[in-house]
C-alpha cells in the first residue's frame, strides 16, 4: 500500500530565509554580473548570503508572541530586500556597491533621482518584492504547512550552532580562495563575491567606524613614513616644458564622462569628435592617448580632488563629503600664492557634491554656480545648463576676471542618461542593445561642438592668445554593465584587460603659439595633472606631499594605479585578478605582477592614511617640515 505524500511543515522564518537566499543568489548573476570563475567560487556565491540570513532571522525565535514574531520576519525581509534592491539600482548606474559614506551624500540624492529611476526595470524589478507579499498572506491565512508555534530552547541552540558554523565555513572558503580578503577594502565586488551582500554591509559599517576614529588618533609621526615614500619616488620635472606657459591664464575644462575611445573614431561613418580630432593634429596641442581617470565613487568630484591635490580619492564614498574639512595643499592655493585669481565655473547647484564647502576650503576666490548663469528657454539639461550656452557665458565671466586667472570649467551635457533635444543632435543614435551607449555618441558629439564654439568665443574675447587650455575626461561614461554593446561597437570581446584600457580618457594641453604639439604616448593619470600644470606655469612645489609626477619628466616611471587596485605599466596590465600582456592582451603568469601589486597596496594605503588621519595639518609644504618642528626637515630614510 502506497503511503500518501505529506507536505513537510516549514516555519515562516525558514520560508523567509529561502526566499531571500534565492533572490540574492539570482541577483548576483542577473543584476550584479558577478561571475564564478571556478567551482569554489560558485560554491561561495551560493552559500555566502546564508550565514547572515540565518543569524538575523534567528532572532525571531526569541520572540514569544506569534504576531510580533511574524511582524519581525516580514519587516526584516522587507528591509533586506530594500538593501538588495538599492544595491542593484546603484550597481546598474555606478557599477559599484553602496557604502556608508555614500549614504551621507544626501545633497546629491535629489539630483540623482532621475538617474536612479532610469535604472529601474518596472516590468521585472517588482518581482524582487513578491516574497514579501507571500509572507504577509501566509501570516494572515496560516496554512497547515506553515509552523507558527514557538521554538524550543534546544532547537534554538542547534539552529545558531548551524548559523555560526555556516559563517565560519563561508569565511574559511573565502580566505582560501582569496587570501587577505578583508584587507582589500577597495575591491568591493571581491568582498561581495566572497562574503555576500549583507555581510559586506556589516563589514562596511565596521570600516566606517574605524576610519572615523583615525583622525583623532593620528599624530605627526604618521606623516614621516608617508613623506619618505613620496620623496623616494619623486622625479624632477621637465626642464624643456618648465614655465612654457608662465604668466598665462590657465583654463582647465573637465569633459564630462568622456572616454578616449571616441577620439579619432567614427560611428555609422560619422566622426564623433571632429573638433577634438583636429586638436590631436594641432601644432600647439599635446594630446595624451594613454591618460587614465582614477576616480571611484565620487566620480566628477573625485576627478576634481585629484586635480587639486595630486592625491587619490577614497575607495569608499566621496572625499568632497567625507573629508571636506581636512587641511590640503591644493593647486588652487598655489595659484593664489603666485598672484592668480582662482575660480570654478559649473552651471549646477553649489551644494551638489558639496562644492560650496570644498571650494572655499581649497582656496577658490569665486565659484560661479547656476545662479550666475541665465538659463534661457530650451537651454536646461539634466541637472543644469547645456554646454554651448554655458561655455559662452563662462567666457563672458572670464572677460571680467583679473588676469592672470585660473579657471576650472565643468561641462555637463554629456552626462547619464545622455539625453538631448532634437535640435542638439548632430549625429544619429547607435544601434545596440544598450540605450545608454546608443545615446552616448550623440551627447559626446554635442560636447565636441560646444568645445569648438568655446575656442571661438575665447578668440573673440581676446583671452585665447594669453591662455593655456587643458581639457580632460573626468571619468568613464559607459560602465562595464554595457560590455555587450561596447563589444559590438569595438568589434572585440571586452575582457578585464580591455575594460582596464577603456578607463583611458583624453587629455589635451593646448598652448597657443607654442609649437609643442604632438601625440604623447606617456602613461599618466589624473593624479599627475597638478605637478604637470605647476611646472608648465613655472610654480615650484618641491616640498609638496603628492603622488603624481610631471607627465613630461624624463624620469616619469610610466606607471598608473587605478583607485580600485588595477594598474598599468608599459608592458603589463593587472585587472580582473589577472596579469595581462599589454601588447597581446593575453593572460600571463601572475607572478610578474606581484612586485607591482605590493607598490599599489602601499601607495593606496599611505594615501588613505593622509586623508583619514588629516595628516597634512601637521606639515608645512613651504619648507618641508613638520609644523611643530621648526628646525629639522622630514628626513628621508
Amino acid at each position: 500500500m502506497n503511503k500518501k505524500w505529506v507536505m513537510p511543515k516549514l516555519s515562516l522564518v525558514t520560508l523567509a530565509i529561502v526566499f531571500l537566499w534565492i533572490k540574492t543568489v539570482v541577483s548576483y548573476f542577473a543584476s550584479f554580473s558577478i561571475e564564478a570563475e571556478n567551482m569554489m567560487q560558485a560554491i561561495i556565491l551560493f552559500i555566502n548570503p546564508l550565514s547572515f540570513l540565518l543569524i538575523i532571522f534567528g532572532f525571531a525565535f526569541f520572540i514569544k508572541k506569534e504576531k510580533t514574531r511574524n511582524t519581525y520576519v516580514i519587516l526584516t525581509s522587507l528591509i533586506l530586500t530594500i538593501i538588495l534592491f538599492s544595491n542593484m539600482v546603484f550597481y546598474r548606474f555606478f557599477n559599484d556597491f553602496i557604502t556608508v559614506p555614500v549614504l551621507f551624500q544626501t545633497s546629491n540624492f535629489g539630483d540623482l533621482g532621475g538617474s536612479a529611476i532610469g535604472n529601474i526595470n518596472w516590468w521585472t524589478d517588482p518581482l524582487y518584492f513578491l516574497d514579501i507579499v507571500i509572507l504577509i498572506v501566509l501570516a494572515k491565512v496560516k496554512p497547515s504547512f506553515v509552523i507558527f508555534r514557538e521554538t524550543t530552547k534546544i532547537n534554538r541552540r542547534a539552529y545558531f550552532l548551524v548559523a555560526i558554523a555556516t559563517f565560519f565555513f563561508n569565511l574559511g572558503l573565502a580566505e582560501t580562495e582569496r587570501p587577505q580578503l578583508l584587507t582589500r577594502t577597495f575591491d568591493r565586488e571581491m568582498l561581495v563575491k566572497n562574503i555576500g551582500t549583507y555581510n559586506y554591509h556589516i563589514y562596511d559599517i565596521y570600516l566606517q567606524t574605524r576610519q572615523s576614529a583615525q583622525r583623532a588618533l593620528a599624530d605627526s609621526n604618521d606623516l614621516v613614513a608617508v613623506n619618505n615614500y613620496i620623496k623616494a619616488k619623486q622625479t624632477d620635472p621637465s626642464d624643456e616644458m618648465h614655465g612654457i606657459a608662465e604668466g598665462r591664464n590657465v583654463i582647465v575644462v573637465k569633459l564630462e564622462s568622456t572616454q578616449n575611445f571616441v577620439i579619432n573614431n567614427e560611428m555609422n561613418g560619422e566622426e564623433i569628435t571632429p573638433f577634438l580630432n583636429e586638436l590631436t593634429k594641432d601644432e600647439d596641442t599635446v594630446y595624451m592617448d594613454n591618460f587614465y581617470h582614477q576616480t571611484e565613487q565620487g566620480k566628477t568630484s573625485d576627478s576634481e580632488f585629484l586635480l587639486d591635490n595630486s592625491l587619490y580619492p577614497l575607495g569608499r564614498g566621496a572625499v568632497f563629503f567625507t573629508h571636506s574639512g581636512n587641511e590640503y595643499q591644493t593647486l588652487t592655493e598655489n595659484f593664489n600664492d603666485n598672484g592668480y585669481y582662482t575660480t570654478a565655473l559649473h552651471a549646477n547647484n553649489g551644494s551638489f557634491w558639496n562644492r560650496n564647502t570644498v571650494y572655499e576650503n581649497f582656496g577658490y576666490d569665486r565659484f560661479y554656480s547656476l545662479p550666475d548663469y541665465t538659463v534661457g528657454e530650451g537651454e536646461d539639461v539634466n541637472w543644469g545648463m547645456k554646454d554651448i550656452p554655458f561655455l559662452q557665458q563662462s567666457v563672458d565671466h572670464m572677460k571680467e576676471m583679473e588676469q592672470p586667472f585660473f579657471s576650472k570649467v565643468i561641462t555637463l551635457t554629456n552626462h547619464y542618461p545622455f539625453t538631448l533635444d532634437e535640435e542638439d543632435k548632430f549625429i544619429g543614435e547607435y544601434d545596440s542593445n544598450s540605450r545608454t551607449l546608443n545615446r552616448y555618441f550623440q551627447t559626446v558629439r554635442y560636447q565636441d561642438e560646444a568645445i569648438k564654439e568655446f575656442f571661438a568665443s575665447l578668440k573673440e574675447s581676446g583671452l585665447y592668445e594669453n591662455s593655456i587650455i587643458i581639457m580632460y575626461g573626468d571619468h568613464y561614461g559607459i560602465s562595464e554593465n554595457h560590455n555587450v554593446a561596447m563589444s559590438k561597437y569595438l568589434e572585440r570581446e571586452i575582457t578585464p584587460f580591455e575594460s582596464a584600457q577603456l578607463q583611458r580618457v583624453p587629455l589635451f594641453i593646448h598652448i597657443p603659439d607654442s609649437g609643442v604639439g604632438e601625440v604623447n604616448h606617456t602613461l599618466a593619470g589624473q593624479i599627475d595633472l597638478k605637478p604637470t600644470i605647476e611646472n608648465l606655469v613655472g610654480i615650484e612645489t618641491g616640498n609638496a606631499i603628492q603622488f603624481g609626477q610631471d607627465i613630461f619628466s624624463e624620469d616619469n616611471d610610466n606607471f598608473v594605479i587605478l583607485r580600485d587596485g588595477r594598474f598599468i605599466t608599459e608592458d603589463i596590465v593587472y585587472a580582473g585578478e589577472t596579469c595581462w600582456d599589454k601588447e597581446t592582451g593575453e593572460a600571463i603568469d601572475s607572478e610578474i605582477c606581484l612586485p607591482y601589486m605590493e607598490r599599489v597596496n602601499e601607495e593606496l594605503a599611505y594615501n588613505d592614511e593622509i586623508i583619514y588621519g588629516d595628516l597634512l595639518r601637521f606639515y608645512d609644504a613651504k619648507n618641508g617640515r613638520l609644523k611643530e618642528d621648526t628646525t629639522e626637515p622630514v628626513d628621508v630614510e
